[in-house]
């Protein structure tokens, strides 16, 4: 819980620019397992993430690449991914 407070307040001091068009080309990745529209796949474990707020996303992915929320399916698809790449799948997420 202290992890996810300090990675909160990080971010409200971070401004970072998003680039959502950039976020939708890299989404083309995910849409196996979370689908077209963020609607997720229990059958695959995968959660729906349409709609989510971009900061949830961003601390997720973070804690994804840190290992500090493991997920084996998960990780091949994002360990390579930038901060950036971050900012631009969470703003475009965000807006399914």
């Amino acid at each position: 819980m202290k992890t996810l407070v300090l990675m909160i307040s990080l971010l409200s001091s971070v401004t970072f620019a998003a680039d959502a068009t950039n976020g939708q080309k890299l989404y083309k990745a995910c849409i196996s397992c979370h689908g077209q529209s963020g609607e997720g796949n229990p059958a695959m474990k995968a959660p729906r993430i349409g709609g989510q707020h971009d900061w949830y996303l961003l601390t997720q992915l973070n804690m994804f690449k840190s290992k500090e929320r493991k997920n084996p399916a998960m990780f091949p698809f994002i360990k390579n991914l930038s901060e950036s790449d971050f900012a631009d799948l969470s703003a475009y997420i965000s807006t399914l």
